[in-house]
């Protein structure tokens, strides 16, 4: 029992950290790109 509880848990967790990645992405958020040029260099050339 305490192993399905640990399971839901962590399931939890991981949804919520990809369901404000996702958010973040629409909003133009990413780790990746912000879509700012002045601080990468560039990287929608």
């Amino acid at each position: 029992m305490g192993t399905a509880v640990v399971l839901v848990i962590v399931i939890s967790a991981a949804a919520l950290a990809v369901r404000s990645m996702i958010k973040d992405k629409k909003n133009g958020k990413s780790i990746q790109c912000g879509g700012d040029c002045r601080h990468c260099g560039g990287c929608h050339k």
